[in-house]
């Protein structure tokens, strides 16, 4: 068992990257239904979205061209838990989002596991 350590803003900015980088490459969905927990939710404008919601919404939708993370910051939740909040910027052709995200991670059965994403326009 892996208990949090001084890494862990490290560690879970490289889930975020790694989940950043498949929505880029189109495999957004496919990442996203393998890091998350089975009962996680993402909250986006106007979703709420559980697996099947997140990967139709994954299909349906043009990948990012660039993104960029500003402002990390780490809250530790318990031994295995801990939340990433930061500012978020996707371009995607013309279109700029500016985005303030939090993202919950447990560790789970070997590996930092997606519980609960939320997203807001900035």
């Amino acid at each position: 068992m892996t208990e949090i350590t001084d890494d862990l803003p490290a560690r879970l900015l490289h889930e975020e990257h790694a989940g950043w980088r498949a929505i880029l490459e189109g495999r957004g969905g496919e990442h996203y239904a393998r890091a998350m927990t089975r009962d996680a939710l993402m909250v986006v404008e106007g979703a709420m979205l559980g697996r099947d919601e997140m990967m139709a919404a994954f299909r349906n939708t043009q990948p990012w061209d660039s993104y960029e993370l500003h402002e990390p910051a780490v809250i530790r939740l318990g031994d295995h838990a801990g939340v990433l909040v930061y500012r978020a910027v996707a371009r995607r052709g013309d279109d700029t989002a500016n985005l303030r995200m939090s993202t919950t991670y447990l560790y789970d059965d070997g590996a930092w596991r997606v519980a609960a994403h939320q997203q807001t326009p900035a």
